[in-house]
């Protein structure tokens, strides 16, 4: 943790000049600004995590860029998780624009996925989230990972990663409120029974996070709505890749 007010500070490369980093990092530390991390963002952009307990020092610097024609800030903010992601990865997580809690991955962005999903791990209380995604394309993984990363333990209540997992209680240790609880949307549908779906519900209902996987085939067959989600992500092999369930059914033995 660091002293102090968190701030993202990102300008514009239009010229890889020399000096130019050096003149940004000088100003920052007369002004008594910390330079925590600082990253390159898609190649066009360079981004600073910098922390002061003077936030009038931060006007300050707006101030003065504003009068140096080699600097052009594109982004003067409060830290959020978007920026603290974006300079870590060296890129910012795609979000659309129509559906503000959707956010979308593809397999080369899967350390990005994963610490996204860590992040949001760490929140207390009810958080439903959905990932989409054909089979085998590392949902379950990435769930797993994420799980390690935010020191959580994860509980699949039904999957097809290692066998066909279909869950119909929880051990004593298992009803902590600080696990992960996972549902395959495909697999419970199809093949769970009524103990099943009974303990889907008590899960649902409980103060828990709880990541459904398949959730358009989830809401399809309950009664939940996409509305009931709090974060829908997405994860494909490839940028136009279409995520569509029913060429993949006979395959899994499914339906």
């Amino acid at each position: 943790m660091s002293d102090g007010n968190e701030w993202y500070l990102e300008y514009e490369i239009h010229r890889n000049e020399p000096g130019l980093l050096g003149d940004v990092a000088s100003l920052l530390g007369k002004l008594e600004i910390n330079i925590l991390t600082i990253n390159g963002i898609d190649h066009k952009r360079r981004g600073l995590l910098v922390c002061t307990d003077k936030d009038q020092q931060i006007y300050r610097f707006l101030e003065i860029v504003g009068t140096m024609k080699r600097i052009h800030l594109t982004k003067v903010r409060r830290t959020t998780l978007m920026d603290r992601l974006a300079v870590r990865h060296g890129r910012y997580v795609e979000r659309d624009t129509d559906d503000r809690k959707t956010f979308r991955f593809t397999r080369d962005e899967i350390g990005l996925l994963v610490d996204f999903m860590a992040e949001l791990f760490k929140k207390p209380g009810h958080l439903l989230i959905g990932i989409r995604g054909i089979p085998r394309v590392g949902k379950s993984e990435s769930i797993i990972a994420a799980s390690v990363s935010a020191n959580k333990r994860w509980i699949f209540v039904s999957s097809t990663l290692l066998r066909q997992t279909i869950r119909t209680h929880l051990s004593e240790d298992e009803r902590l409120n600080d696990h992960i609880f996972v549902i395959d949307g495909l697999v419970s549908m199809k093949q769970g029974t009524e103990s099943h779906w009974r303990l889907i519900h008590q899960i649902m209902r409980r103060p828990v996070t709880k990541v459904v996987e398949h959730p358009d085939v989830f809401v399809r067959h309950t009664e939940y709505t996409m509305d009931d989600f709090d974060y829908m992500l997405e994860l494909r092999n490839h940028q136009n890749e279409t995520i569509d369930y029913d060429s993949y059914m006979n395959e899994l033995n499914l339906f």
